[in-house]
């Protein structure tokens, strides 16, 4: 691929303040992407209005420039709104039609955890093939809709094997099956599903290159297998490691684990960003470093396999 056309992006939600996981994925994106001399896109996930504020948005922006993370395009505190999913909600309506108008879609009135139950069943259960939505009745459909029940909408997938190189983590072979991997696009409130926007706007944006933690893995196929119904070519994927708690435990916005807030006002974006190539494998020893400093010599190779537990005293 031209060097030229090779396009990265960071893709926050705006729900809280960015913690240490989050700026080891946002580190590891950058480099990817500075590395290959590719352009560096930021836009903002803030499907859901009850979980998204600009507040924190003008902040992880600053968060990122402290850091020493820059980009050639996208959102911007004073402006940028087409790189915001809350205002390309047209487009994933015109999208959402298309999928109807194909056969594509269809409504779905199970409840959270019956979809949970139906896609993750415990050791030893046989998997769901579906959750019987699809083969509904329009009797059944409309006793639902008298009662005053508002469906999510599904998209189902053919079967077929999603293959694609991680440049991470290696091969990756997934089998999709119709009904049993049917995904959400639009919620019963009428919020588009992340599915449906990320991929869309992966395939508008001509992003190439997607680096992100290992917990979004097994969305890939879904996401790869969208992206090619609407006609587009898949970006290539990097899955980073996950950095884990001491205990564990994934960090998480909502459990303010280490973040910027607190992390800035205990270190100078040098100290920072070494220990984090540090944590990596980008460096022997957590000493002072800017990100521009490790691009000639990043590669996937250096990077830990596997969850990486955060060192107690480190930070």
């Amino acid at each position: 691929m031209d060097r030229k056309q090779i396009r990265g992006r960071f893709a926050p939600s705006p729900s809280g303040r960015l913690h240490l996981g989050n700026m080891l994925s946002s580190l590891l994106a950058w480099l990817d992407v500075r590395s290959l001399g590719g352009t560096m896109v930021f836009r903002l996930e803030d499907l859901d209005p009850e979980r998204s504020y600009m507040d924190y948005a003008a902040l992880m922006a600053e968060d990122l420039e402290w850091l020493g993370l820059d980009w050639d395009e996208g959102w911007r505190p004073e402006g940028g709104l087409e790189y915001t999913q809350g205002a390309r909600t047209e487009q994933y309506e015109q999208v959402f039609q298309r999928l109807m108008d194909e056969g594509r879609v269809y409504p779905c009135w199970c409840s959270r955890a019956q979809r949970l139950a139906a896609s993750a069943p415990h050791p030893g259960e046989v998997r769901d093939t579906g959750c019987g939505c699809r083969t509904m009745t329009d009797g059944e459909k409309n006793a639902l809709t008298r009662k005053g029940r508002k469906p999510a909408y599904k998209v189902h997938v053919d079967d077929c094997t999603i293959g694609f190189p991680d440049g991470h983590c290696g091969p990756q072979q997934f089998q999709l099956r119709s009904g049993r991997d049917d995904f959400i696009i639009r919620r019963s409130d009428g919020v588009f599903a992340y599915q449906l926007a990320v991929s869309w706007d992966d395939g508008d944006m001509g992003i190439t290159r997607v680096v992100r933690a290992r917990d979004l893995l097994d969305s890939t196929p879904k996401q790869i297998w969208l992206l090619r119904e609407l006609g587009f070519t898949p970006p290539e994927y990097c899955h980073a490691p996950l950095l884990v708690a001491p205990d564990g435990r994934k960090m998480s916005k909502r459990d303010g684990d280490l973040n910027m807030e607190t992390l800035r006002q205990n270190h100078t974006p040098e100290q920072l960003c070494g220990k984090l190539a540090y944590l990596a494998g980008l460096l022997p020893e957590p000493v002072p470093v800017r990100p521009a400093e490790l691009v000639p010599e990043f590669s996937w190779d250096k990077v830990r396999q596997g969850d990486i537990p955060l060192p107690e005293g480190l930070f």
